[in-house]
């Protein structure tokens, strides 16, 4: 398991038998180069342009279409679990855009309707099915453990779909999300 900041562990307070508690904060893990951007303009949905640029850049030289995909802004109820999503997102990034970046969370306070929008992300099971998602798991695991609970136990493709939410953390919200609503999290 990484090593996350004492300042972003918060599993203690969220974990229980059923799994992650909900609030009205959830946390967006993200790369630093990217905080300004961010500040500015708010989360917006396949919002990393850079990556968007050199994926579209790389099909080309090979004589491919790209076509881009609109994806929600990924969400959890866990800085612990953003700071995960942060540093995929930055190693990610390392592999084609050059640059020092360090792993970045942000909380997002949603107003009262926004923030019943937010859905569990039922779509996450495709990738539990792959390395990716075998790595989330052993890092999921490890929270879970080091908390005192037994590592998660659920079936991807009978689940209901509040474990996605609860048992995972994984959750996603559809709109674009206003610079207002967000902060930085730091030591």
């Amino acid at each position: 398991m990484a090593d996350i900041p004492t300042f972003l562990k918060d599993a203690k307070n969220l974990l229980t038998e059923q799994g992650f508690t909900t609030s009205d904060t959830w946390y967006h893990g993200t790369s630093s180069a990217l905080v300004d951007s961010i500040q500015e303009q708010g989360l917006i949905r396949s919002g990393d342009r850079a990556l968007k640029d050199a994926a579209k850049k790389t099909m080309a030289t090979i004589g491919n279409n790209y076509t881009e995909s609109i994806e929600p802004i990924f969400l959890t109820q866990s800085k612990e679990l953003a700071f995960y999503w942060a540093e995929q997102t930055v190693r990610d990034r390392s592999v084609r855009v050059e640059g020092d970046e360090q792993p970045v969370v942000f909380a997002v306070t949603l107003p009262e309707a926004q923030n019943a929008q937010v859905k569990p992300d039922v779509g996450a099971a495709s990738l539990l099915l792959v390395k990716e998602g075998e790595n989330f798991m052993a890092y999921l695991a490890g929270i879970y453990q080091e908390n005192g609970f037994g590592a998660p136990e659920i079936d991807l493709m009978k689940a209901d779909r509040m474990e996605y939410l609860s048992t995972l953390g994984m959750a996603y919200f559809n709109e674009n999300i206003s610079a207002s609503c967000l902060n930085v999290i730091a030591d």
